[in-house]
């Protein structure tokens, strides 16, 4: 196969800027939003937030299909991993008409249920109706895109995801600036942009991969519990990961009234963001050589190379993080000049050096081990110790110990360090060999 012959760099850089490409569209719209108010921008971010609660379910059968294809694709059972891409398309665009008719019919009564503010309800709504009735494209584009990485072809996601953001760009200028749609214009252009994204890579799978034509086949049964035995354990650490944050929110809003704590930590994340997309793209690049090379039987390189890459994600992160905390100050005065802010910045910025080691460490590993098919173990570790080290530590360190946000980062610091350790320690076990589709 000739997406096999791929390297982790080639893999590596489209998706890394495929993965920032989602990050500025987010920055994009915000920044556009403003234009219309700040309750505006509030519902908007609220709407999203809630969107993306539900999009978690279509997760469990994209993650899942990673895992399945590469697997089969290593192989050299290309017909099974077009199988696996048909039970997975089949399985969540019934599930994404569901949750569009859902989010269509039933946004405001969501709303209302978890206790949005008034002044923000009918924006809100607005947005969740269109773009939320349109879910069924959340759940269908990961799909190909995922079919199109497992064959090793990560640009053509890359270039229809730089076009759709191109295309948002326009249409949100037009229905903001030309029409003053408001909120419903940038709703109406993000649908159309995931349109014209959903278009680029079904065409572009259709082209480039020629599985269908590979005779090989297994039950669809069989292909939907070996989706589902990694799917749904990702999902669920996702999940449970999401809860957990909102709980260290809840925290920080509580330790003070001006919230001070909450902005320092949206502002070290806008910073920090970039690190984590680069850690993030380098796992995804590396889960898909550890399927190839697991189907292939080739366990040794698959250690070698996992190894490598979280040698090479911790290097990265050390010299990223490090660069943004020794220039904290001239980058916070792009957002601030309050000098209580910019020094509370500074001091998470030096903090997020160990957190960003721990965490593309848990990134390589953690995905490492989930397309290998042992998907139960991290998720056991990820929801016992974001409760026992992030949640428990934001009290103790934040509260209890006063000291607020920072106590929050020595929290999570701490959870993504000692995963990092048990991930590594269950790679090294060496158990992931036998926990393979084929074995």
């Amino acid at each position: 196969m000739k997406g096999k012959q791929k390297g982790l760099v080639q893999l590596f850089i489209p998706i890394c800027l495929e993965t920032l490409c989602h990050m500025l569209a987010g920055v994009v719209d915000t920044l556009m939003l403003s234009s219309v108010g700040d309750k505006a921008v509030g519902a908007v971010g609220t709407a999203n937030t809630y969107i993306g609660m539900f999009i978690i379910m279509f997760s469990i059968i994209s993650s899942g299909m990673i895992a399945v294809m590469t697997q089969y694709i290593g192989a050299g059972k290309n017909g099974v991993a077009y199988q696996a891409r048909q039970v997975g398309l089949l399985f969540n665009a019934v599930l994404g008409i569901f949750m569009s008719l859902m989010l269509f019919t039933c946004s405001e009564f969501i709303l209302k249920m978890v206790g949005i503010a008034d002044s923000l309800l009918p924006y809100a709504v607005t947005y969740l109706k269109i773009v939320g009735g349109f879910s069924i494209l959340n759940a269908v584009i990961p799909i190909f895109s995922s079919y199109l990485r497992a064959f090793g072809h990560t640009r053509q996601p890359l270039i229809a995801t730089l076009c759709g953001n191109v295309l948002n760009l326009i249409f949100n200028s037009i229905f903001l600036f030309v029409f003053d749609f408001g909120v419903a214009g940038v709703a109406c252009a993000t649908v159309i942009s995931r349109m014209f994204n959903l278009t680029m890579v079904m065409l572009a799978a259709h082209r480039r991969v020629k599985a269908k034509q590979s005779p090989e086949r297994i039950r669809n049964t069989e292909v939907l519990k070996n989706i589902v035995r990694i799917g749904l354990p990702s999902a669920l650490e996702t999940a449970l990961y999401n809860v957990a944050m909102t709980l260290i929110i809840r925290f920080l809003n509580s330790m003070d009234s001006e919230g001070l704590n909450v902005t320092a930590r949206s502002y070290a994340m806008q910073i920090t963001n970039f690190s984590y997309s680069v850690g993030a793209a380098l796992a995804q690049a590396n889960a898909i050589m550890t399927g190839w090379r697991i189907g292939a039987e080739e366990y040794d390189a698959c250690d070698r190379g996992t190894k490598r890459a979280a040698v090479i994600g911790i290097v990265v992160a050390t010299i990223l993080e490090s660069a943004f905390a020794l220039s904290s100050g001239a980058l916070m005065h792009l957002f601030t000049d309050d000098p209580v802010m910019i020094s509370l910045v500074g001091k998470l910025l030096a903090i997020d050096i160990v957190l960003e080691i721990g965490r593309v460490s848990n990134l390589v590993f953690g995905n490492a081990l989930k397309t290998s098919g042992d998907a139960l173990y991290t998720t056991v570790i990820a929801a016992s110790f974001v409760y026992l080290c992030a949640v428990a530590g934001t009290y103790f360190f934040g509260i209890r110990m006063e000291l607020y946000v920072v106590g929050a980062y020595i929290a999570m610091a701490l959870d993504e360090c000692v995963r990092a350790v048990f991930m590594f320690g269950r790679w090294n076990t060496g158990k992931w060999r036998q926990k393979g589709f084929l074995s």
